[in-house]
């Protein structure tokens, strides 16, 4: 097909590409990502980008194979932002709480007070997949990210463990500050 440089033309040629193109565009894209709506999102904006990107088109390029490369771009693009905003997450909210004045948790000041060859002791009680991630934080001073890298868990797993470890050890550290 030859592309006319009048917008109408160009309209019509858009429009006949993406009825013959349009839905294995957005079955790639889907594949991409696995997420239905997220595949429609990134489906329209690889259209929008297809359609102000149109008049810089190289006829010797396949249309299709055009199509496709603007979509794995915007998927890319959102991969990119996403990695970003997770970083954000997993990383920067755990310094601003070390900046700031945060009231420690009860259990982090139990902890502390606590002396060191006791809890050792103590943790010794918990099976490893617990005790780990509390050594590793506490004693060692890594943060979650990483206890995260160095157990390859997720973060949000390295955290579940350690709520669930200080759940455990709640009880026997009360009993320590008791007897203590």
């Amino acid at each position: 097909m030859k592309i006319c440089k009048n917008k109408q033309s160009m309209e019509q040629y858009f429009e006949t590409c993406i009825l013959e193109h349009g839905k294995s565009l957005f079955n790639y894209i889907y594949s991409l990502v696995r997420h239905k709506e997220l595949a429609e999102d990134l489906y329209q904006e690889v259209l929008i980008s297809a359609y102000l990107a149109l008049p810089s088109f190289e006829e010797r390029a396949k249309v299709k194979n055009w199509l496709f490369k603007i979509a794995v771009n915007k998927c890319r693009d959102y991969w990119r932002k996403e990695k970003s905003a997770n970083r954000f997450w997993e990383e920067k909210v755990y310094l601003y709480a070390e900046d700031s004045n945060v009231i420690e948790q009860p259990e982090e000041l139990i902890l502390n007070k606590c002396s060191q060859e006791e809890m050792v002791v103590t943790l010794q009680d918990l099976p490893k997949m617990y005790r780990e991630p509390l050594l590793l934080f506490y004693y060692h001073n890594q943060t979650l990210m990483e206890i995260s890298n160095l157990t390859s868990l997720p973060i949000s797993t390295v955290k579940t463990r350690m709520r669930r470890a200080k759940d455990r050890l709640r009880p026997k550290v009360k009993e320590l500050v008791a007897n203590g």
